[in-house]
């Protein structure tokens, strides 16, 4: 229970900063964003200070919020084009970068650095742009019901999965990666993820029930698969928590890793949508 009322302030402090800085205005969220990004790429190169391979840490960050700005100015100047090809030179100047730095394993090194960059970046620049998702088209004006909703959904399959698993937790959902969780929370998650879903179809207006509880089951089978990659890698560099920046939550990447692979399914599904 200590954990928990721990957990339980820098929750409430977040949500409240994450939220108010969305539905204050576009700047505002983008400014959130921004940092959020130079936090978790922090940290994610931070995996490997002690190890043989060497990211080129300093290029990915600014690689990976040039990526961000680009969008943002974007959207929030009316620009009519795709940002996303910024990511082709940014990928291969990396590799060119690496000819003049004289370290061991290249190749790890190369793929990392640009691992930082599509893992993190990339997923966090299309869940902004999903803010100017509205009546089944992207445009280029602000709106914050989509990216408050996707929250609503995100946080509820994680409370969820949460507090039932502490409750009724008993089958274990993948031991080898995270021994933790279980069937049974992940079930508790689904439940309350999709009832927010549901809800959102209520309280915000421009897209239906159906594609509101599409967008429901989305988060909540990727949002916890990303979780389940984020512990696979920490897992896998014997690392317990990305940071300890917020108390009781570990570091951003870990308060963030369901965003990571929900994010682009999002996104992608809105992107269809607009097609049809």
């Amino acid at each position: 229970m200590n954990n928990f009322n721990e957990r339980l302030p820098t929750g409430i402090l977040f949500v409240i900063v994450l939220l108010g800085s969305i539905y204050q205005s576009e700047l505002a969220s983008s400014i959130l964003f921004f940092v959020i990004i130079l936090l978790c790429q922090r940290e994610f190169y931070g995996f490997f200070k002690a190890s043989e391979v060497k990211p080129q840490s300093l290029v990915g960050v600014l690689g990976g919020l040039g990526l961000f700005l680009a969008s943002a100015i974007a959207f929030q100047t009316k620009l009519t084009f795709n940002t996303l090809f910024l990511i082709i030179p940014l990928i291969f100047i990396i590799f060119v970068f690496e000819l003049f730095r004289n370290r061991n394993e290249p190749i790890a090194n190369i793929g990392l650095t640009i691992l930082g960059v599509i893992y993190v970046s990339v997923p966090f620049t299309l869940l902004h742009q999903i803010s100017y998702y509205s009546n089944f088209q992207f445009g280029n004006v602000y709106n914050y019901d989509l990216l408050i909703g996707y929250f609503f959904i995100l946080w509820a399959n994680d409370t969820g999965a949460y507090l039932v698993g502490r409750k009724f937790g008993k089958t274990k959902l993948f031991e080898r990666i995270s021994p933790k969780k279980t069937w049974e929370g992940s079930i508790g998650g689904v439940f309350f993820g999709l009832l927010l879903g549901y809800l959102n179809s209520q309280i915000f207006d421009g897209l239906d029930t159906p594609t509101w509880m599409a967008i429901a089951v989305i988060v909540v089978i990727f949002g916890s698969l990303g979780d389940l990659v984020e512990s696979l890698f920490k897992r896998s560099l014997g690392i317990k928590d990305s940071g300890k920046i917020l108390p009781g939550h570990g570091g951003v990447l870990d308060r963030f890793d369901g965003i990571f692979i929900s994010a682009p399914m999002v996104y992608t599904f809105l992107k269809i949508l607009s097609i049809w």
